[in-house]
């Protein structure tokens, strides 16, 4: 399945980038096999289930990552997997009495829509496990044949004491392994405890696929080293994924990958941090696993919270609370008050401090003015401090720092009278840092409290505006902060001018 579309960079004209390698525990130079191409594999959904906003985090993780590129240069082939044939698939299938493309085409459908809800840009690829069988067999047949892999009661397993080098990537201490949840659901016949299955013989009423060890289907962990392998190559540049996915699942592709083909595997693995909910850790036992339709439900704001994700580093934890998420939009507001002031003056409104009579204004206005025509190096500030952060292991806190200084400056200029001109430039300057946020647009945002019937009429904002113009004559700020959030709510952005309030929709 192709939903993507390949980036228009030109190869060759990519700037240089470190990212922290989860394989050597440091920052490391991103060198692409090829020169100014880079190739992504993405540890997808399972898809028996709608996605929680904790695998929604690592996968606007991946997001930031693709966009970074893309804006520093790179041409960027993206391959998302999904594991559309496990363990709960069948149980659910057969509970619901479908067969599994019958049973997971709903929550194929709800992951797509969530992806779109939160901005993410499609991947150029997304295989299903159940479209690469031959591919998995084939890797298979290699281990068997070099000694890598055996056949038992069960199935088909890896052989973990062939290949000396596991562990590397999580650091486990295999003699520490025991029986656990995925151990217990790979155990049958196999030698060693700790080997892997690669092939599960079929059980009575499972689906299953013919293969030269009868019939059966593939293990979890085969699926994502055939893809990778068919779409990337033997060897590709950077594997990601969550914390939780680097034991067993991508030591075993390791494993088996280099073992079949006698090749390294990654040359950059990275990982995302853990979604942590109120302090603690997603569970359904605790009643804090939060799905995008439970935050729609709260009425949340999906933009606040793709921004609240951007704005912690991808190897941080993120701590999801209500506080956190209003922050979050209380950002969004001040970036929305700089581009609705921009908007009103590259759109050729009047200067927002112009009020007509201030005489003795005129040789001040002169001098502030003279100050906005070295407005060229704000904008270039922006720029180069924005792109140095993403180069630096995606570090969008530093990045929106240079943001946030960008907004302080540019209100600053705007109060001195920045020109049309600087003010479209100003526009084109964040829509450039959008490509990577994407949150800065609101109108490329439908908030669940900003449908058509949640709208005020224009008769019901101007009463409001009054009223809140008024409670700010009177200094009574809380009123004034009140109705504000209540426009706000109802997609309504304000900019206060001496001239008066001005307001639009978002």
């Amino acid at each position: 399945m192709n939903q993507g579309k390949g980036a228009a960079t030109p190869a060759g004209s990519a700037e240089p980038v470190r990212l922290h390698n989860t394989m050597s525990r440091r920052l490391e130079p991103l060198r692409p096999l090829r020169a100014g191409e880079v190739g992504i594999y993405t540890c997808g959904p399972t898809v028996y289930d709608a996605p929680h906003i904790g695998n929604l985090r690592t996968f606007l993780f991946e997001d930031v990552l693709r966009r970074s590129l893309h804006l520093l240069g790179y041409r960027v082939t993206q391959v998302m997997n999904l594991t559309d044939v496990e363990d709960k698939i069948i149980d659910g299938a057969h509970r619901a009495g479908q067969s599994i493309a019958e049973f997971t085409a709903p929550h194929v459908d709800e992951f797509f829509a969530d992806l779109a809800a939160l901005g993410i840009e499609p991947a150029e690829h997304y295989p299903r496990a159940t479209e690469h069988i031959d591919g998995m067999i084939e890797l298979i047949e290699a281990l068997i044949e070099q000694g890598y892999a055996y056949t038992a009661e069960g199935g088909v397993f890896f052989r973990i004491d062939r290949f000396e080098r596991y562990g590397r990537l999580s650091g486990i201490d295999l003699s520490q392994v025991v029986r656990g949840e995925r151990v217990a659901d790979d155990e049958y016949g196999k030698d060693d405890v700790r080997d892997f299955v690669l092939w599960k013989s079929a059980k009575p009423g499972e689906p299953s696929w013919p293969s030269p060890w009868g019939d059966g289907r593939p293990g979890w962990h085969i699926e994502c080293s055939a893809m990778s392998r068919h779409f990337l190559g033997e060897t590709f540049d950077i594997h990601c994924g969550g914390v939780d996915n680097i034991f067993p699942h991508h030591e075993n592709e390791i494993a088996q990958s280099e073992c079949a083909h006698q090749a390294p595997f990654v040359r950059h693995w990275l990982h995302s941090e853990h979604l942590m909910v109120d302090g603690e850790k997603m569970s359904k036992s605790k009643g804090n696993m939060y799905r995008l339709a439970d935050l729609r439900q709260r009425g949340a704001s999906l933009r606040a919270l793709r921004y609240l994700f951007l704005s912690v580093h991808y190897r941080r934890k993120i701590n999801f609370t209500d506080a956190s998420l209003d922050a979050a939009g209380s950002a969004l507001r001040r970036l929305d008050e700089l581009r609705f002031r921009l908007e009103h003056v590259a759109g050729g409104g009047p200067d927002s401090t112009a009020d007509g009579d201030a005489g003795g204004e005129e040789a001040r206005q002169s001098d502030d003015r003279a100050d906005a025509t070295g407005f060229q190096e704000v904008l270039d500030a922006l720029r180069r401090d924005f792109r140095a952060a993403l180069a630096d292991d995606l570090n969008l806190s530093a990045g929106l720092a240079a943001l946030f200084r960008f907004v302080k400056e540019t209100n600053r200029r705007l109060e001195a009278g920045l020109e049309t001109r600087q003010a479209a430039a100003a526009l084109a300057a964040l829509a450039e840092v959008d490509r990577v946020l994407g949150v800065l647009d609101p109108e490329a945002w439908l908030e669940p409290t900003q449908s058509a019937a949640a709208w005020l009429g224009d008769a019901e904002i101007e009463a409001l505006v009054e009223r809140r113009d008024a409670a700010r004559a009177e200094r009574d700020w809380t009123e004034a902060d009140r109705l504000r959030d209540e426009l706000s709510a109802a997609g309504v952005v304000l900019e206060d001018t001496p001239g008066g309030t001005l307001w639009r929709r978002s």
